[in-house]
Formats: C-alpha cells, structure tokens, sequence
C-alpha cells in the first residue's frame, strides 16, 4: 500500500492480497499451534503460535500502521495489553499513575497489584494543575492516561502532559479505545505505547474479546512483544481473523458512531429529566475545544447523569433500541450503569471522587437509525420524569 493512502483505506485493506499460495483476496486464518523449521537452527518465521502467527501479525501490522507505531502485539483482551505494559515498564517499587476517573477494570488491577507491593499508584485528576504538579515530583515511572475519559468523557492535553511526563523520565501510555485510530493517534501526540480494547471499536460486532499493545519505536515494540509471549498474553489466530474483518469498516462506522452520539447528546443537553449531560461534542462542554484540536471527530460514547438511582431504573425500563450491557464500539447501541457495572469494582467513595453519580447512564451509541434511537431515548427520559 502506498504510503499516501489515508488511513481509512489501509483499514479497508490490510492483508487483502496477501495469500501467494491461492491468491485469495482475504488473507486466510492459521489455526496451526506450531511451525516447521526449515532446518535445524533455520526457522521459517514462525514457530509456535504464542510467539507469532500469520494471521494476527496481519492485524499487528495494520494496527500499528493505523496508530503510527513501530509495532505492535495482539493481545487476549484488553486488560491483557495493559497487564504486558506493566511487566514491561512498572519496575518493582517504582511510583505508577493513572487517572482517577479511568475505567473500573483499569483501576481494579493497578489496585490490586498496588496491594500486593508491585508499586505505589497515584490516582490523578489529570485536570488540575496541582495535582499533575504533585506527581510529577514524585517521578513516576509509568503514566497511563485516558483522553477522553471513561465514563464522565474528560479530555486532558495528551501532547503538554505526555511532555511533562517525558521531563521526569515517565514511560507514557494511552488508552486508545474510546476513538480507534479513525479519531486519535497518540503516538502523534507523543505517547510511547498505546493501548486497545480490539473487542470495542476496531472489531465493532461484539463478537470478540481482544486487545493490542502499540510500541512507538521498535525497542517498544519488540519490549511489548517478549513480555506478551513471557506472559502468554497474545490473542488467538479466529479472533483476529474477526478483528481484521471488523477493522476494514471502521471509518464508515466511526462516522455514523460520531453523527449519532452528536445528536444524542444534544437532546440530552436540552432534556429537563437531564442534569448533566457529559459528550465532547457538545460546545459547552469544558474539553470542546481541546477535542477538536487533537481529535478528528467526538466519538460514539457519552454519559448523561439522571436525578438518582431509581429516575435511571425508570428510563432503562422500556428501552428496546438500547440494550442493558457493558462494552462498547459495537454497530449496536448499549447502554450501562457505570455504578453498578463497569465501574462497580471501585469503592463509593472512590466513584465519588471520579464523579461516577447513582443517577448516571453511560452509552455506547450505535449506527441504527437515528429517528429510532432518538424516539426510544424521549420515552425513556419521560419516564424518568415520573415519580
């Protein structure tokens, strides 16, 4: 593929021609859990499939073409990327930070491995000036942001913070699966590794659990590489066979995500059953601006916040556009209750500080017919007005 192509088409056509053998035009799935040697000391290129295999190096190289990484590994989920970037880069003892208001299963592993001894782990509102300041004098050696935020969809500056970070000697890494590299490329910005939840955006059809690790140079890379095959974290040969099926419609997807939510949220904004209603999109928002500087586009989730917990019961009640469930990016709508589900492994008082309220709804926007999702989120709102 020419290097001027734009990203949206290699999406479309990562791996297409690839099978010399046939000349199929969808590269094929190897199942094989091993490889022949072509003599003895003389590998092929491939030799068990935890360490390599052709199908999911497709999707490596294509995510990381995407991302404008070096290189990349495909891991089982995406709780198994962040895990690799942990044993590759958060030393014993060291200081480790990610933001306060990440995602539940985030801040449940760096908490439990916090309570082991691994490291100390800083909580950090990555919006206030102080408390970056604070932690930047602790040097941390491993910075873990998310831009925007999961659930409350905050946007911090990924370029002057990853500068910062650079300044006190911190390893810098994104998670990148709120926008898919269709929206945002970290890497651009700076960032050393970036981060996926493949199950979300880039695969689209939740009907796979998969994640990816993005080094921004080749030691990166090859880093992440040795410690996803030391720890066995690499994703299997089917699943990214459906990821790269899932990956060549991610820019006709990202934009019916983008104008659906766009909508969604401004018949949010102007709901009276609505306190707050948390999408970049919005031109009150408070990371507007910053979102249309390092952002192609606001993205397919958003967060509106109810009066409690039981106006939320009323409005999830009824809704058949909407499906009750965690995750994300896929062509249908879901909607969640972050308090309760994807948020539930953080303690009260923790969700509080995050901003995580008993009244808030988070939604993955889907590419249905908006007229429909429109219609099906007014009866739920009015419902939520009923006491």
């Amino acid at each position: 593929m020419s290097d001027g192509t734009t990203r949206i088409t290699r999406a479309t056509r990562a791996g297409l021609a690839w099978d010399q053998q046939h000349h199929s035009v969808v590269p094929p799935i190897y199942l094989s859990s091993t490889y022949t040697w072509q003599s003895l000391g003389e590998s092929s290129g491939h030799e068990y499939s935890r360490s390599s295999n052709p199908t999911r190096s497709i999707l490596a190289d294509a995510i990381a073409d995407l991302e404008g990484g070096a290189g990349a590994e495909i891991t089982s989920s995406g709780m198994a990327a962040i895990t690799t970037v942990i044993h590759a880069y958060a030393p014993q003892g060291s200081v480790v930070a990610i933001p306060h208001d990440c995602y539940g299963g985030t801040w449940r592993l760096f908490h439990a491995l916090a309570d082991k001894g691994q490291f100390e782990v800083e909580y950090v509102d990555f919006g206030d000036p102080v408390a970056v300041a604070a932690l930047w004098a602790r040097r941390p050696s491993l910075v873990l942001l998310e831009s925007p935020s999961n659930p409350l969809l905050r946007i911090i500056d990924l370029a002057g913070t990853i500068d910062a970070a650079h300044a006190v000697g911190a390893v810098v890494v994104v998670d990148n699966t709120f926008l898919s590299p269709a929206l945002q490329r970290p890497i651009g910005l700076g960032a050393d590794i970036v981060v996926h939840s493949t199950t979300k955006f880039l695969n689209g059809h939740s009907d796979v659990v998969g994640g990816a690790v993005v080094g921004a140079t080749a030691e990166i890379a090859t880093q992440l590489k040795w410690w996803a095959n030391c720890l066995g974290t690499p994703g299997g040969a089917f699943d990214s066979y459906l990821t790269l099926r899932g990956l060549r419609t991610l820019g006709v997807r990202m934009r019916a995500h983008c104008d659906n939510a766009q909508e969604l949220a401004e018949i949010l904004a102007q709901h009276p059953a609505v306190k707050a209603t948390h999408y970049p999109g919005l031109s009150d928002h408070p990371g507007h601006d910053l979102a249309k500087r390092q952002q192609d586009g606001f993205g397919g989730m958003l967060s509106f916040e109810l009066a409690d917990l039981s106006a939320a019961k009323r409005c999830l009640k009824g809704l058949t556009c909407f499906s009750l469930a965690e995750s994300l990016g896929g062509v249908e709508s879901l909607i969640c209750h972050p308090a309760s589900m994807t948020h539930a492994a953080m303690p009260p008082d923790v969700q509080a500080a995050a901003g995580i309220t008993e009244g808030m709804l988070r939604v993955a926007v889907g590419i249905e017919q908006i007229d429909d999702l429109v219609a099906d989120l007014r009866a739920g709102l009015d419902r939520a007005m009923r006491v």
